[in-house]
């Protein structure tokens, strides 16, 4: 891998910031959000109703059986005590439930509940008795619909609180009864938001996939000469170079249903749920096809069976066999195009990759200049720019950035314009935006001490003299003492274009400016500090890759060995190095004598340009931030002089490295 471009203070590089979240929803995420939405506010709706129902219901019964207003109540006991003293009239007894209205001669009422069925005979001898007058009324019928009412309603109220109950049980588990059924999502009857022409760059990406468009809109001609498009296409590249994006704009090209779902979502805590998933996803592909099927982080699922601590993981595998019988299980008439993205092929099955399922990969890198150049138009259309802005530039400042790393670096910029309340964005709001993106969050509340100045200053000096006067590093694009991210002093490097090829003396300068700001403490200081920790952390995993997988070592040979595998990456969890422990002295041997060299070479440049190296330091401490432009014109003016054309370096004193240098073997 090539050195990094930032040369870090005492504490190790912050994290790369993660790739920003797509501004605008897809319309098939947002179309499943909106039908479960309605559908959990009709269930509500319905819940509600039949709760209104049902204390309806109950007060019409109360309101029929039982009037609003009642007359006085009295004692059985208390009304026959009444009946000798003549201030009762006349009773009106109900026969079934033996309640009695009572009338006085004033024309009061009053009621008394005896016994059912009527009073017993020697009451009723003593109402004839005194000569109450009696009337004998059936009871108050509420009718058939009423007694159906009364009867129904408590199973009613008990079948809905079982459906309520299922129904959120379901929805906490997943569906019962939805268990096997896939979660893709399907659009269909309209067109992707997004089409080749929206996507910046990738020409040649374009091209490879415009087949699988060309025989969605016109399979016969395919089929006229007995050709056959591939089953599947992988996908293959970094996280943010774009992957969905080119599946979205398949879509919208050929104009045919798409279907998308993600690897994790065929996994479930039963065991069996993911293979009846992929059974039904594919169902659905052939009733909608011609169509797109697109899987996304297929390695969720793909992964090297029999792998990992234990052996493999069972659903995952069941799910994966799936794939594989599906994947085999169709014709290429049928019009099914499977795609798959991901960013680690090299943890998938074998199976999965083999011709005749996912035989053809796209890969799909990290952008070149040029490219970045367009994305970053592509991302500035809705945003208004000043005209001193170069896109140009900017994209060769961002080396190494993915189309989502752009997009945030823009709206960044955006957001640092808005802060100042400005109307357009201007060049040092991009530039600032990618210092931001690349270097991290200045830190203005951590105060450091004079002396603390002085060595981030001369330590990170030293970075800066070096990459200056060395002929085959890259230049130095800005210097800061300012605490920043997790770094107490960044000096941040620019290549003059894309490398895609690193050649030893590349790597060999690029060591010597890692190790350059501990050779400089030794300078000045005479002792070390903890500030070079990243920097030694980095120049030893490049020297180490350099001895141990690029063969460029003398010592070593024409041999490599690969980085060790871990075993949730799909190897074997007894693996170990392929070489000897003898082999293993010899690349720590070589890693140290390459780190020691460089070490070296960078102390004797710093050495013999102290004056111009000081001179740099001073400006650091008083300006604490210095531009590539400014260290340059500080280093002439010192007798720097411009870059050297001869390095001196133990071994290689006074040599020239030739342009036409190439990594050995």
């Amino acid at each position: 891998m090539p050195p990094s471009d930032q040369r870090r203070g005492r504490l190790p590089p912050p994290p790369a910031p993660p790739p920003p979240a797509s501004s605008r929803r897809s319309p098939d995420s947002s179309g499943a959000s909106g039908e479960s939405g309605a559908s959990d506010g009709w269930q509500r709706a319905w819940i509600w109703l039949l709760a209104l129902l049902a204390m309806g219901v109950l007060l019409v019964l109360l309101w029929t059986v039982s009037p609003p207003e009642r007359a006085e109540e009295l004692t059985y006991s208390a009304f026959l005590e009444e009946v000798p003293t003549g201030d009762v009239e006349a009773v009106e007894i109900q026969v079934g439930s033996g309640r009695i209205e009572v009338q006085r001669p004033d024309g009061s009422t009053s009621t008394v509940q005896g016994p059912p069925g009527g009073p017993p005979e020697a009451d009723v001898a003593l109402f004839d008795e005194h000569g109450l007058r009696r009337d004998y009324v059936a009871d108050q019928d509420t009718g058939w619909l009423g007694t159906l009412l009364v009867m129904m309603l408590p199973v009613t109220l008990l079948i809905g609180a079982l459906i309520f109950l299922s129904r959120r049980t379901e929805q906490r588990l997943g569906g019962l009864s939805t268990f096997g059924r896939s979660k893709a999502r399907v659009r269909v009857g309209q067109r992707s938001d997004v089409a080749f022409a929206d996507i910046a760059g990738y020409e040649g990406v374009k091209e490879e996939i415009g087949e699988v468009v060309g025989f969605l809109r016109e399979s016969g001609s395919f089929g006229r000469v007995g050709a056959r498009i591939p089953k599947g296409l992988l996908l293959v590249g970094p996280p943010g170079t774009g992957k969905t994006l080119f599946a979205r704009a398949i879509a919208g090209e050929a104009g045919v249903p798409f279907i998308s779902i993600t690897g994790s979502e065929f996994l479930e805590m039963f065991v069996g749920v993911g293979a009846a998933r992929v059974r039904d996803l594919f169902e659905t592909a052939r009733k909608q096809r011609p169509c797109i099927v697109f899987v996304d982080e297929i390695d969720a699922i793909g992964r090297k069976r029999g792998a990992g601590v234990g052996g493999g993981h069972d659903e995952r595998e069941q799910a994966l066999n799936q794939l594989l019988a599906e994947l085999d299980g169709f014709e290429p008439t049928e019009g099914i195009v499977v795609l798959a993205a991901t960013n680690r092929p090299d943890i998938l099955d074998p199976a999965l990759l083999r011709a005749g399922r996912f035989d053809r990969q796209i890969v799909i890198p990290l952008p070149t200049q040029d490219e970045r150049a367009a994305i970053l138009e592509v991302h500035c259309r809705d945003k208004p720019l000043e005209a001193e802005v170069d896109l140009q530039l900017l994209a060769r400042g961002t080396p190494g950035m993915s189309g989502a790393e752009l997009a945030n670096l823009v709206n960044e910029a955006a957001l640092t314009a808005a802060r100042r309340a400005a109307d357009r964005i201007s060049a040092a709001d991009l530039d600032a935006a990618r210092d931001r993106v690349l270097m991290g969050i200045r830190r203005t509340s951590l105060a450091l001490s004079d002396d603390e100045r002085a060595v981030i200053a001369h330590h990170e000096a030293g970075h800066a003299v070096l990459a200056h006067l060395l002929p085959h590093a890259d230049p130095v694009h800005k210097v800061t003492i300012l605490p920043t991210g997790m770094a107490l002093g960044v000096t941040h490097q620019l290549p003059v274009r894309d490398r895609f090829l690193h050649q030893r003396p590349q790597l060999d300068d690029a060591l010597a400016v890692r190790l350059g700001g501990r050779a400089a403490e030794l300078v000045i200081f005479g002792v070390t500090s903890s500030g070079a920790q990243d920097d030694l952390l980095a120049a030893t995993a490049l020297a180490r890759t350099m001895v141990r997988e690029w063969g460029m070592s003398d010592a070593i040979g024409h041999m490599a060995w690969g980085s060790q595998g871990a075993v949730f990456l799909g190897e074997d969890l007894m693996h170990t190095r392929d070489y000897s422990d003898e082999t293993a002295r010899l690349i720590d041997s070589e890693t140290s004598r390459i780190l020691e060299e460089q070490a070296r070479r960078a102390r004797t440049v710093l050495e013999q340009h102290r004056e111009a190296f000081e001179a740099v330091a001073a400006a650091l401490i008083e300006q604490e931030t210095l531009s590539g432009g400014e260290i340059a014109a500080i280093v002439e003016q010192s007798g720097g002089g411009p870059r050297l054309a001869e390095v001196p370096g133990s071994g290689r004193l006074g040599q020239r490295y030739p342009d036409s240098a190439r990594i050995p073997g």
